[in-house]
Order: structure tokens, then C-alpha cells, then sequence
């Protein structure tokens, strides 16, 4: 297979990232945040087992869109059943924690490749990959519980609202034919519908223009770092590892900024974003200094990185339980359209001649947008 033609298979991922968040989130506030998880779980696990003996192009595309709608179903409802399960002052926090799994298992992934590849071929990284979620699908079937509001909003299995219950709050006591209620409505119709509606509306769209330009930041920035800074005179090995230095500060920003988010909501993001237009545009006015611009990609990795997913928990925990999937789900949507737009962006401007202060220049007036957004919820 050449390079040209791998370019719409990593395109038919992020494609399937973007259905699966849109459709399985709606989906979820109908059926339960369990369901949807157990079924994305196996839909990736097949689809990267299945990449392993894949044969032509065209089924690498159905199936890489496929493990592309898996993820992106589980993603909106991890958010979602975590910030269900969590008390309101530290919501952020732990879904903030949840999702460093998902930049772990990532990490951890190239490892994996880098350990077997060598040994036996780039087949082998997909069925290990596709072998450890099919494995976890009957634990999580046996052991993940529902999130807990929301069977008490819909007002199913009381009986296991109340042994929920009781796990988290051991000296509970319930009699039996205990109602179990939340201070919250049950919304009939069409959850996407409900986004709009009762005073939503700004905050929605808002918030879809957090996520569009964050997103659109974060995959501008990890695609083109390790090529504007080898144009700049570093050499390909150094350019890798001062780029990577954009995880290891977004790692560190989602540990740090939890419970900042969790006491100042949006005004803590705006002022992150922020301080992302001066750490992004710094990056290419620094010169050939490496501890300089590896510096201010790490602030903008903290910002920006630890920014994005700090807008998940807050996404969570903006909407109410009847829609919270969905507006979690559409916002990661919406964002990934700016994850295929940033990287198109960025060739466009290099292809233009654009210099490497400009071109960073353009990625910080993308948090600019963000910081404006997240400023004016």
C-alpha cells in the first residue's frame, strides 16, 4: 500500500470518530450509557482485530470507519457515566482523570508496536489491540454498573438503584418500594432537540465552537511540530522529541487543572486558552534555542490538550442527565471536524510559504477562538 493511499484510511477513522459521537450519545440517553460502552467496545475490538487480515484498500476503509464509530460511541458516554457517578465538586476532576485511559492506552500502543512489530510484523500490534477490548467486553457486562441517575430518571430497576446505592454509601438503608428520583425532567423526544431548548441554545453552540477550534489546535500542532521544527534546523530526531513534549504537557495539565475547573468552570478555561495564543505563538518566534520552544510547547500542550479535555467535564456537567450523552457526544462531533480540518490547514500554509511564526501564529488564533467562547458561556 503506498503513502498516498493511506492518507483516506486515517480520514475513514476520524470520520467514523465523528458519526459514532454524534449517533451513539442520542442513542445512549435512551437505552443507557452501559449498552452503548459494551457495544463500542466490541464494535473497535473487532474492527482492529479484523485490520489485521485485512486484504484491499476498500475493506481497510469499512472497517477503519468502523472501529472509528466505536470509539467514538464510547468516548461521549465515559464522560458521561463518570461525571454521573461523581459528586459535583469534583466532576471535572475525575472525568478529567478518566480520560488520560484513553492518552495512556495511546502511549502505550506505540510501545507495544515498537515491541512487536520486529518480531512479528505490523499485524501483530492489531490483534493484540483488537484481542484486549474483546476481553474486556464480558467484564464490563458483568461488572459496570449503570450510571445511576439515569436509571432513576427513567425509572427503571429500582432494585438495582438501591444496591448502587448502597455500594456507594454503605450504612444506606432503603425500604423496600423506595421511589428513587432525580431533581431533574425526563425530556421526550429527540434528545439533540433539547440542546436548543430552555436557555441552551448560546451555551450549545458555544461550546461546539470550543471544541471545533481546540480540536482543530491539538491536531494542527501533532501533525506539523515535528515538520516545522526539522524545517527550522533541528534534526528529525530532535524535532520528535521536543513535539512530544505537546502529550507530556497536556498529561500534566489534565492532573493539574481538575479541581481549578472544578471551582471556576468556564472562566478557568477561557483564561487557559489564553494563555494557549501566547505558548502557541511563542513556538515559532524562539529561534534555534531548543529548551525555549520545547518549553512553550509544553505550556501549550498543558493549555491546549489539558483545555480539551476540560471542556468534556464541563460538557458533562452543563447538560442535564436526560441529554447529557448527547451534548457530550455532539460537542466531540463538532470538535472532530476541526481535527480534519487543522491538519489540511496547516499543509495549506506551508504549501503557501507561509513562514514558521505564521504559521503558529494561525494556530493561536484558533485558541483565541476558543478562549473567546469559552469566555462568553
Amino acid at each position: 500500500m503506498t503513502r498516498g493511499a493511506l492518507g483516506p484510511v486515517f480520514s475513514a477513522g476520524l470520520f467514523g470518530l465523528m458519526i459514532g459521537a454524534l449517533l451513539f450519545g442520542p442513542l445512549a440517553d435512551r437505552i443507557g450509557r452501559k449498552k452503548i460502552i459494551i457495544f463500542s467496545t466490541l464494535a473497535f475490538g473487532l474492527g482492529a482485530l479484523a485490520t489485521a487480515f485485512v486484504q484491499d484498500v476498500n475493506a481497510l476503509l469499512a472497517i477503519r470507519f468502523a472501529t472509528g464509530l466505536g470509539l467514538g460511541g464510547a468516548m461521549p458516554n465515559a464522560v458521561a457515566m463518570t461525571s454521573e457517578f461523581n459528586p459535583r465538586r469534583r466532576r471535572a476532576t475525575m472525568v478529567m482523570i478518566m480520560f488520560c485511559g484513553f492518552s495512556v492506552g495511546a502511549a502505550l500502543g506505540g510501545f507495544l508496536a515498537a515491541a512487536l512489530i520486529p518480531h512479528f510484523g505490523w499485524r501483530s500490534v492489531f490483534v493484540v489491540g483488537g484481542i484486549a477490548p474483546l476481553i474486556m467486553v464480558p467484564i464490563l457486562a458483568r461488572r459496570l454498573p449503570e450510571s445511576v441517575r439515569f436509571l432513576a430518571l427513567a425509572g427503571r430497576a429500582r432494585e438495582r438503584v438501591a444496591e448502587l446505592l448502597s455500594l456507594i454509601r454503605p450504612n444506606a438503608t432503603f425500604a423496600a418500594g423506595t421511589q428513587f428520583t432525580v431533581h431533574e425532567p425526563a425530556l421526550a423526544g429527540m434528545p439533540v432537540v433539547h440542546l436548543f431548548r430552555e436557555g441552551r441554545t448560546a451555551a450549545t453552540l458555544l461550546l461546539w465552537v470550543v471544541f471545533f477550534m481546540s480540536l482543530l489546535d491539538i491536531y494542527f500542532l501533532s501533525n506539523w511540530l515535528p515538520t516545522v521544527l526539522n524545517d527550522l534546523g533541528a534534526s528529525v530526531s530532535e524535532a520528535v522529541l521536543i513535539g512530544s513534549m505537546l502529550q507530556v504537557g497536556g498529561v500534566v495539565g489534565t492532573f493539574a487543572l481538575g479541581s481549578i475547573i472544578d471551582r471556576f468552570s468556564f472562566r478557568a478555561l477561557a483564561l487557559v486558552y489564553f494563555i494557549a495564543i501566547f505558548a502557541v505563538g511563542a513556538i515559532g518566534q524562539l529561534g534555534h534555542s531548543a529548551v525555549l520552544v520545547a518549553t512553550a510547547i509544553f505550556v501549550a500542550g498543558f493549555c491546549v490538550v489539558g483545555g480539551q479535555i476540560a471542556a468534556n467535564a464541563l460538557a458533562a456537567a452543563f447538560y442535564p442527565t436526560a441529554v447529557r450523552a448527547t451534548g457530550v457526544g455532539w460537542a466531540l462531533g463538532i470538535g472532530r471536524v476541526g481535527s480534519i480540518v487543522g491538519p489540511l490547514v496547516g499543509g495549506m500554509l506551508l504549501t503557501m510559504k507561509w513562514s514558521a511564526g505564521a504559521v503558529f501564529f494561525a494556530a493561536a488564533a484558533a485558541a483565541l477562538c476558543a478562549a473567546l467562547a469559552a469566555g462568553s458561556r
